[in-house]
């Protein structure tokens, strides 16, 4: 056996191993064979007593249950559920066992070995040194034996309980891992592969193979126990830490408009829902105790206790008066001693009239034929629960607190607004705006609205163009017709007119026919917007330079 430098355990573990060997060889392995029988006794010994164990457990988590249902049911129902998979996968080694056993030749009960409830009896086996029954059920004669099936079914196993466990709680998960390990082992010194399954039943004799599956139904038991009294502990993981209440009191705004309802929520932080506190609103007095404590008790008979819903006091007041509110009172929640734990709020809220907002986004008039984009909301009122109206024209919505505004005429416009408040829809004020009619454009001709201009300047331009300048809208005038004019040498007009924007032919021969300081004038001219009215334009004239 050439081998590499090896370690001083692998020596060690290599020496076991050949002496093992040898006593084997030897035929004097008897009393080693019944040492196997004596661990696999102590084994299944300790797998009753993690059975015991799990068993008060589960008999806890039941009695939990019982107390609060609602709390305890969702980690109750975890734990059933790695109870019923343990338990499967705990048989289906038994089973294995069994199976191993009568391939040996001994699976009668009156054999003694297998005992009506399914135990297994070591002393009564026989051929204890032998492996071919343990090689044909779980490695087989094409590598396809049961082994492989129980490697898939620990890993199965381990993935389910390590998904029950919080990511940070790596103690819990390291040993799950650890308990049900199903990694390849290292490869051989010259590298060859080495499968989990042959590492631990190839070429093992019946005597080793049993305590090997007891322990590994151990580890199942003993994994089983970690879960549960985890799963156990999150039960309480979430309790409040009493010494650390605080009143907490969210309301839905602090600012409230007349008329409408001022909305709150009162608990403790971290409250158990399934035991809720007891939330009092009104004037309340205290007293200091012998401890150095005060002692809180309400004033009179004028205060009220506000339903509890979900562990959370719902309180709600009209906000009638204008200005500043103030409310508060105490809260309550039982402790593990059965004494109460109270603690006191405060707050104030604002009470305020209607506030209407109505803003055109680009300027302070609305302008007839076009787009004219338009803000809208109210301070406390979602965009959703607004529906504006307007007079001389029209107003669609784009999206919550944005419109657009379509005027018919020039004149004015009024916008009313109403708003959805508790299910009612109230006036909430209206905003009057100008209606004016859109500007003319310029013309303009290589973006010149006329003057001195080089005649190849002039000629290269393909037609002429309105523009709005100094406009807030992007809009588009179209040139429908014009007309290019100049005077010959005689003193005789000359021109050419065309429909649309673009020169012809007659045009631009016009043009390079043009002299020095010779003028032309682009007159005539009509142009159509996107209101669909048609304007006449103003004349252009250029000078060649």
């Amino acid at each position: 056996m050439a081998h590499g430098k090896e370690t001083p355990r692998q020596k060690m573990i290599g020496m076991m191993y050949l002496v093992l060997t040898a006593m084997l060889a030897l035929n004097v392995s008897a009393e080693v064979l019944d040492a196997f029988g004596a661990v696999d006794e102590g084994l299944r010994k300790t797998t009753k007593n993690y059975t015991a164990k799990n068993q008060v457990l589960y008999s806890d988590f039941h009695q939990q249950y019982v107390q609060n249902e609602t709390k305890v049911k969702p980690w109750k129902d975890k734990a059933d559920e790695v109870k019923r998979r343990s338990d499967e996968l705990f048989e289906y080694i038994q089973d294995l066992k069994k199976e191993i056993i009568t391939d040996n030749g001994q699976g009668d009960i009156e054999d003694g070995v297998i005992t009506a409830e399914g135990e297994i009896i070591n002393e009564n086996i026989k051929g204890k040194d032998g492996s071919d029954a343990p090689s044909r059920v779980l490695i087989g004669p094409n590598m396809d034996g049961k082994a492989f099936e129980l490697k898939d079914k620990i890993k199965e196993y381990r993935e389910y309980l390590v998904s029950l466990v919080d990511e940070d709680d790596l103690a819990v998960i390291n040993s799950l891992e650890t308990n049900l390990e199903t990694k390849q082992p290292p490869p051989s010194d010259d590298g060859t592969p080495k499968k989990w399954e042959v590492k631990h039943f190839a070429h093992m004799p019946l005597a080793a193979v049993m305590p090997l599956l007891t322990k590994m139904q151990v580890d199942i038991r003993n994994s089983e126990s970690e879960i549960v009294q985890y799963l156990y502990n999150q039960i309480s993981a979430g309790s409040i830490a009493f010494n650390k209440l605080e009143a907490t009191v969210i309301p839905n705004t602090s600012y409230v408009l007349q008329g409408n309802e001022y909305l709150a929520d009162v608990f403790i932080a971290a409250v158990d829902t399934t035991a809720p506190p007891i939330v009092l609103i009104g004037k309340y007095d205290s007293t200091l105790t012998e401890e150095g404590t005060y002692k809180y008790k309400m004033v009179g008979s004028n205060y009220d206790s506000l339903e509890v819903i979900n562990g959370r006091g719902k309180f709600s007041s009209m906000g009638s008066g204008l200005g500043k509110q103030t409310w508060g009172g105490l809260i309550k929640l039982m402790g593990p001693d059965g004494n109460y734990i109270t603690r006191t709020f405060k707050r104030e809220y604002e009470v305020a009239r209607p506030n209407l907002v109505v803003s055109p986004t680009k300027m302070n008039v609305f302008y007839v034929g076009v787009e004219n984009p338009v803000s809208i909301s109210i301070a406390g009122v979602p965009g959703n629960k607004i529906s504006p109206s307007i007079t001389n024209g029209s107003i669609r919505k784009q999206r919550d607190g944005e419109y657009i505004v379509l005027p018919k005429r020039p004149g004015n416009s009024l916008i009313s607004v109403r708003a959805e408040i508790d299910g009612v829809k109230k006036n909430m004020g209206t905003a009057q705006f100008r209606v004016r009619g859109l500007p003319d454009p310029v013309v303009k001709v290589a973006n010149k609205k006329g003057g001195k201009i080089q005649k190849n300047v002039l000629a290269a331009q393909t037609g002429v163009f309105a523009v709005m300048e100094n406009f807030e809208f992007d809009l588009e005038f179209k040139i429908i017709q014009f007309t290019v004019s100049t005077t010959d040498r005689g003193g005789y007009t000359i021109d050419a007119g065309t429909k649309g924007n673009v020169f012809t032919k007659a045009q631009k021969d016009l043009i390079k026919n043009l002299r020095r300081s010779q003028r032309l004038n682009i007159e005539d001219i009509k142009a159509i917007g996107p209101d669909g009215s048609v304007r006449n334009l103003a004349p252009i004239v250029f000078e060649i330079i």
